[in-house]
């Protein structure tokens, strides 16, 4: 990789924190994200971050020239999600813009595919972008899952000796560094629609593409964004189950019960970053073994989140036993 190649992430960092900082020095003109059901925090809090990183993101697009579809995606996307985050548009327009955005990348980069894989890329990519939206509750949450997730194709798309693709990924890896320097606990900014919205649907989007490439099998992208993936899957399943309003506003899921435990917004991100470091790791180590040895390696993830979850829910069954006494 040369020099100007290599300064791309650099650069998109430092545009993400120029960003935040502008922004910062505007408070009248900030949306704030006020406290709710979901909330974790106590305080308005200014929810512009996410502006700071899609300004990175589309910088590296801009300055290297290529893949332009997707930097178009994710201008859209983040658009309509900071109307969002100022007026609270209506499910349908935003889903909407959502199903548009699944849609139109599905039908250019994998429109040779039979229709019903075609069916299911649109299926993964509307998941992604919106679980990436819900697990967006917690200090420095959202952002150390970029940085990890991301960085993790980036190294994946360097072994593979795709420069252009390494520092696409490492560019959002690095926008979300300069973010988590506001955002990790105690944050000064959260990242908002406008920039988990982007993220989720690029987590999803790049991993595809990764894969057509010939860069990674399906199973890395799914294991690399694996704490946000389980941790929503899960939480959304087990809601359904109990026949509960599963779109409403709720603080359920494991990273929640965390903080609520006691954990406090710190000592959870850090636990959620050993996670991601484990499973980015694990999936980087495994890329070129074989199918048995792959294999292992997933059977071993998931042995570990089955003995998270059992933990988690343990202790938080004492937890509402002594609340209730």
């Amino acid at each position: 990789m040369n020099a100007t190649l290599a300064l791309v992430p650099v650069v998109a960092a430092l545009a993400c924190a120029a960003v935040i900082l502008t922004l910062l020095g505007r408070p009248n003109w900030l949306p704030l994200d006020r406290p709710n059901e979901r909330s974790l925090h106590a305080a308005p809090i200014p929810r512009v971050g996410g502006l700071g990183i899609i300004a990175g993101i589309l910088l590296a697009y801009g300055l290297l020239g290529a893949e332009l579809l997707v930097a178009v995606l994710v201008a859209l996307l983040a658009s309509v999600s900071f109307v969002d985050d100022r007026s609270h548009l209506p499910i349908a327009a935003r889903f909407a813009a959502h199903t548009l955005a699944a849609v139109v990348f599905t039908g250019v980069v994998l429109g040779d595919l039979p229709l019903i894989w075609q069916v299911v890329a649109v299926v993964a990519l509307l998941w992604m972008t919106n679980l990436y939206n819900f697990m967006d509750g917690s200090d420095g949450l959202a952002g150390g899952m970029a940085l990890f997730g991301f960085g993790a194709y980036a190294l994946a798309a360097w072994i593979a000796g795709d420069a252009v693709f390494t520092v696409i990924a490492a560019s959002v890896a690095g926008a979300a560094l300069a973010f988590l320097a506001f955002n990790f606990p105690p944050a000064r900014v959260f990242m908002g629609d406008a920039g988990s919205i982007p993220l989720g649907f690029l987590a999803a989007a790049l991993g595809l593409q990764g894969w057509r490439a010939g860069h990674w099998p399906l199973w890395f992208s799914v294991l690399v964004f694996s704490p946000f993936i389980v941790d929503a899957s899960v939480t959304l399943a087990r809601r359904v189950l109990r026949g509960e309003r599963f779109w409403e506003a709720h603080r359920s899921h494991y990273y929640q019960r965390l903080v609520q435990l006691g954990w406090g917004h710190r000592s959870t991100a850090l636990g959620e970053y050993a996670l991601m470091g484990i499973c980015g790791t694990a999936g980087l180590w495994a890329l070129d073994k074989s199918a048995e040895v792959q294999a292992a390696v997933l059977a071993g993830v998931l042995a570990l989140y089955a003995a998270l979850a059992l933990a988690i829910d343990h202790a938080w069954k004492l937890f509402s036993t002594r609340a209730a006494e």
